[in-house]
């Protein structure tokens, strides 16, 4: 059967038209790569060559792709017959086409698919730099590294040691470095990081004598800043407000004045307008920004002396009493007022960060020392690379450009590029850097319109996630509005999401309309949401499952994420899973458990090769051998598996010993006595393989010393994958590298490579279970996403050597560019680079917000979300706190706020950690050692050893429970606090999927509670079936109607009862449209088989004594007629009579 047309068909067709240009938004799981292969087949129909068309994207992976669909398409066509499916037959009509074509004009596509260009930008630009060698400037093709630190670090240090030649730049590194405390490391890694960037920045720098660079210009531009702001800010002010704030400021700056204080507020004693936008203008501002915000910005609820409202009880008579409590009552009304104004809040307070409209002498002659020595660094790099033979992507971009020449001089290579290239399509176009989309630019600066030429991007800004590698998004928001040099794009949205069930689809759109901002902007890189159809019907169970922590616990969260992963794989065998994580080290507690849960998993580039233990412990052998006296590193190999000695053991070697080498001790046949028998028999055995490694060191090659004494101490028997073993190959092969002359001249160097180096995959592991960065998930699927650590916090970003950025104004002729040095050691005040740094973080805020998305939408069926905040002290009671700024879980706030609130109000008094079990290392992993007896194997020598261990494993017998009463006091507890959370929102707000969605909250609660985990399962189901049945039952959703009056749930009542204190809590009550008073209490018991009725009546005569003492309470409140009600939420049930009444 064929599917319906999806809701953007016209558009998907309209983008195959191929006489006109576009720039297609495709979000996630839209069809993109069907897209562009589809117009690629159909701009090749209507070409004489098929070189005309080119296809460009950003990864080897998306153009080998992209290649493998047009040639299957084109096998499609010539053997098989036409698809029923619409969107199948599209493409085999299209290949058709193009074997037509191609019939014609004897191409033979399938015979020679080199002759289609479909390839990544960067092997674009290699290829133009081949053409042109000369005037690209590389000369013959160089290697291309993908870090390119090392060299960076070497032109900048190439660059400091200038400072001894007396060069015209003497002066300016010299400036430099006594700007930064004369740190050399520091000034080096500035300098590297600024030449990683030189794209965004050289082309402002590169002409000195500019006259963007002058002072005056510079300036101006602060200027014109600083008018555009306050022009902002003025037109923010509601009118009808203006002379009431106006005169409340002139007041409070005279009483300042006469108390003789200096507050900013005294700018506003002469006001009778709203101050303008110069320049001259901020102070008075400022000043109504002081009078009416706290120091944090928000809104003042205090009104004191300081802001010039001194108390009343201070007043010398009634008179000035009566003044002063008026212009108090008269201040709270405006700011009153005023509060319902957000967006005036908000550009009040960013006053405080505006820069002045000037650079002060010193930090103008660092922005000149800089405008010498960055241009200066990028020539030294130049001769790193030549002399080196390597260069990074940034310059073979740079070199593309230059072979093209400029728009009003192309080269030979332009105008024959020009000829050629009669179709351009561009993949992933949100991640375009600037100097690619100034490649664009140069390729299609000849473009007419109308000339049968066209361009197609394609991307999604919301997936925007690279500005590490110099993506920016706002040059795909500008092509958007502007186009790409003289071609002007037609934008088309693709809306529909072809991968994910549709209650994933509507929670993405409903939780990231919230996330993503509102409004575009350009220059911060904000992108706004743009919401999705699903084309699949929504599943049973929650798309979405929120699993919150109060307080950060790392294990728990480790934990939860393992025990998430193990059902979603066995629950369908054939279904993939990923944990998505921000960086590699939030899945340092994760990997650890999965593997004790006996989970294996996939994992590129995530582990780092420093944290397997098999490489820890071949390091602190090689530390041991180069360095005998090293104390850490013997206790270390004593330690390791091969060897096992016991704490004890190690205490009673060498715990009493200061001065003495750990291997002296070993020698010492008296102290090894000291040993249990275990110990002695141990070292035994290492001993004399430590003393011939010891012995033969320096007389053979370090890598073949430490191979072969681990392998006789028994290191490759104690590993227990496979893949630790090639993980100690990639060891032996980086000690083959540093080593020189049999010795590690570095030994930090070796550690420090170590770190740098990632852990091989496990080459056994279950390719259903992967484990990945958000990063290198973007463009991939999984039915099931776990991404957790969303409350921790990323490391904090480097300020940069020197900040820029181009402001487009409509003062100005051209984009004004504002520039700012970093600041000096140990200062904070510089204003102008504090502000261009705030905006930085803002562009990284932006796309943090964009991760989220890129990790939500890698889902298919299901998404679990977990992270922790914190709780605060408010006076006497503890409230959750909002997420850190920093976490992705602060911009997903307003979407799981509830689930936390919810976690919160059901938490525990005290959490209790369990005891670690005898027989482990402390962090769960049990304790593994070769057995005493092990030996070498005999010749011939496997390198991978049977794995022994010693220790011993006794299975318990699983124990089934009945039904205890005290977990269904607990199912309860829970299902009291959730109805209450129920009534506070109101029942219409509350679904049967939202409730689903909530069950691994309500685990987590019932463990909290101390239910046994082998009974939990059967709570959870309890509890949500009680909810469910509430939330469908007429009677229960009454009994949640927010519409009654004085509605309260889980009322504390506390009295005196027949000579008795008595403390209560009312699990619902409320005032009826008939005035009548009810009391609810819910019960949770159960029911099975006949008789109902009976049981009601049971329980009625059960509970009325304890009903009618909470009305005897509430009597003595409320004079009102009271009807007390039991409702039984698992079974539907309802009993209710009159206090002393019988029914």
């Amino acid at each position: 059967m064929n599917a319906p047309a999806p809701r953007d068909a016209a558009e998907r067709l309209q983008a195959l038209d191929p006489a006109r240009s576009f720039i297609v938004q495709a979000p996630a799981g839209s069809g993109k790569t069907e897209l562009l292969t589809n117009r690629y087949l159909n701009l090749l129909a209507h070409v004489d060559h098929p070189e005309e068309v080119v296809a460009i994207t950003f990864t080897r992976k998306a153009a080998a792709e992209m290649r493998s669909r047009v040639l299957l398409a084109l096998e499609s066509g010539a053997r098989e017959a036409r698809p029923v499916q619409t969107h199948k037959a599209l493409t085999w009509d299209l290949a058709r086409a193009v074997l037509t074509r191609d019939a014609r004009a004897h191409w033979d596509i399938r015979a020679n698919p080199g002759r289609l260009r479909i390839g990544t930008i960067d092997s674009f630009c290699s290829a133009l730099t081949r053409q042109m060698p000369l005037l690209s400037r590389l000369g013959a093709p160089p290697a291309i590294v993908e870090d390119a630190e090392p060299l960076y670090r070497e032109a900048a240090r190439n660059l400091i040691g200038l400072l001894e030649t007396d060069g015209s730049w003497s002066p300016a590194i010299e400036q430099l470095l006594l700007h930064l405390d004369n740190h050399l490391p520091r000034v080096e890694e500035l300098l590297a990081r600024m030449l990683a960037r030189r794209d965004q920045w050289l082309r402002h720098l590169a002409d000195r004598g500019s006259e963007r660079l002058r002072r005056e210009t510079l300036e101006a531009a602060l200027a014109r800043l600083v008018r555009d702001v306050l022009a902002t800010l003025r037109a923010t002010v509601p009118r009808q407000h203006a002379s009431e704030l106006l005169a409340t400021a002139r007041d409070a700056a005279q009483r300042l004045k006469a108390d003789g204080s200096d507050s900013a507020i005294l700018a506003c004693l002469d006001l009778r307008e709203l101050p303008g936008d110069t320049v001259d203008d901020l102070p008075a501002w400022r000043g109504l920004a002081q009078l009416l915000l706290t120091a944090s910005g928000s809104w003042r609820k205090r009104v004191d002396t300081g802001i010039g409202f001194p108390p009343p009880s201070g007043a010398r008579d009634a008179a000035e009493k009566a003044r002063r409590e008026s212009a108090k009552r008269r201040f709270v009304g405006l700011v009153e007022a005023l509060a319902d104004h957000e967006m005036l809040r908000v550009r009040l307070a960013a006053l405080a960060l505006l820069p002045p409209p000037r650079y002060d002498d010193n930090q103008w002659q660092v922005v000149e020392a800089l405008c010498e020595l960055l241009p200066l660094a990028v020539a030294q790099l130049r001769l790193v690379f030549q002399a080196h033979g390597e260069v990074d992507f940034t310059e073979v971009a740079w070199g593309a450009i230059q072979a093209l020449g400029t728009p009003d001089e192309p080269t030979d290579l332009a105008l024959s590029l020009d000829y050629r290239i009669r179709h351009l399509l561009v993949d992933e176009f949100q991640d375009t850097s600037q100097s690619q989309f100034e490649l664009l630019e140069r390729l299609t600066a000849g473009w007419e319109p109308g000339d049968g030429r066209t361009l197609f991007v394609v991307g999604d800004p919301m997936q925007s996630i690279y500005r590490f590698r110099q993506a920016e998004v706002g040059l795909y928001l500008r092509a958007r509005h502007e186009g790409i040099g003289r071609v002007r794009l037609a934008p088309l949205d693709l809306k529909v999401n072809f991968r994910s069930q549709s209650g994933l689809v509507e929670w993405v759109n409903h939780a990231f309309a919230r996330v993503l901002p509102a409004t575009e902007d350009i220059a911060a890189g904000a992108v706004c949401h743009a919401s999705a159809v699903a084309q699949h019907p929504a599943l049973p169970d929650a798309a979405v499952c929120v699993h919150p922590f109060i307080g950060q616990d790392d294990i728990a969260e480790a934990k939860q994420v393992a025990a998430l992963a193990r059902a979603a794989l066995a629950a369908d065998t054939d279904k993939t899973v990923a944990i998505l994580v921000r960086s590699r080290s939030h899945l340092y507690q994760i990997a650890p458990h999965l593997k004790q849960t006996g989970l294996r998993f996939r994992a590129v580039e995530i582990e780092q090769l420093g944290h397997r233990s098999a490489v820890q412990d071949l390091l602190a052998l090689t530390r041991a051998l180069v360095h005998p006296a090293d104390r850490v590193a013997w206790l270390a190999v004593l330690r390791a598996p091969w060897c096992g000695l016991t704490l004890t053991d190690l205490e009673a070697l060498v715990g009493d010993d200061v001065g003495i080498t750990v291997w002296e001790r070993l020698l010492d046949a008296a102290r090894r006595e000291r040993l249990s028998a275990d110990g002695r028999g141990r070292l035994a055995r290492v001993q004399p393989i430590l003393a011939a490694a010891l012995a033969d060191r320096r007389r053979q090659p370090l890598r073949r010393a430490i191979e072969g004494a681990w392998l006789a101490l028994g290191g490759s028997a104690c590993v227990a994958e496979r893949t630790d073993l090639e993980d100690a190959a990639v060891y032996f092969d980086l000690l083959d590298e540093l080593e020189e002359g049999g010795d590690l001249p570095d030994l930090a160097q070796l550690e420090e490579q170590v770190t740098q180096l990632f852990a091989l995959p496990d080459v056994e592991a279950d390719a259903r279970l992967q484990l990945m960065t958000v990063h290198k998930a973007k463009g991939l699927e999984f039915h099931t996403v776990i991404v957790p650590g969303l409350g921790r916090l990323p490391r904090r970003n480097d300020p940069p050597l020197l900040l820029w950025l181009e402001r487009t104004t409509p003062r100005a002729h051209a984009p004004d560019l504002l520039l700012a040095p970093i600041r000096a050691s140990g200062s904070e005040q510089e204003p102008i680079y504090n502000h261009l740094w705030r905006l930085d973080q803002d562009k990284g805020y932006y796309e943090d917000g964009r991760l989220l998305y890129v990790a939500a939408t890698r889902a298919i069926e299901r998404l679990h979300l977990l992270g922790h905040t914190q709780l605060r002290e408010n006076g006497d009671t503890v409230e959750l706190a909002a997420p850190d700024p920093r976490s992705l879980l602060y911009q997903l706030w307003p979407a799981v706020c509830e689930e936390f609130e919810l976690a919160f109000a059901s938490r525990s008094p005290v959490a209790i950690q369990p005891a670690e079990p005898a027989g482990t290392t402390g962090d769960g992993r049990p304790v593994r050692r070769l057995p005493l007896a092990w030996r070498v194997p005999a010749p011939p020598l496997s390198l991978v050893a049977g794995v022994e261990s010693e220790m011993t494993h006794t299975e318990l017998p699983m124990v089934e429970f009945e039904w205890a009463s005290e977990a269904i006091r607990h199912v309860g507890t829970v299902v009291h606090r959730v109805l209450q959370h129920i009534a506070r929102e109101g029942a219409e707000r509350w679904t049967a999927e939202r409730l689903r969605g909530m069950q691994p909250t309500f685990d987590r609660i019932l463990a909290e509670l101390g239910v046994p985990a082998a009974q939990r399962s059967q709570a959870v189901a309890r509890v949500e079936r009680a909810l469910q049945q509430t939330l469908i039952d007429t009677r229960g959703r009454w009994l949640l109607d927010a519409a009654h009056a004085e509605t309260r749930s889980e009322l504390a009542l506390s009295g005196v009862l027949d000579g008795d204190i008595v403390n209560v809590i009312l699990d619902r009550t409320f005032v009826d449209e008939n005035g009548t008073r009810w009391i609810v209490d819910y019960k949770t018991s159960a029911h099975e088989g006949g008789g109902l009725d009976e049981f009601l009546d049971r329980e009625q005569e059960r509970y009325r004594f304890q009903l009618e003492r909470y009305a005897r309470l509430m009597a003595r409140l409320d004079s009102r007629p009271i009807r007390l009600g039991l409702y039984f939420p698992l079974l539907g049930g309802w009993r209710e009579w009159t206090p002393g009444g019988r029914g």
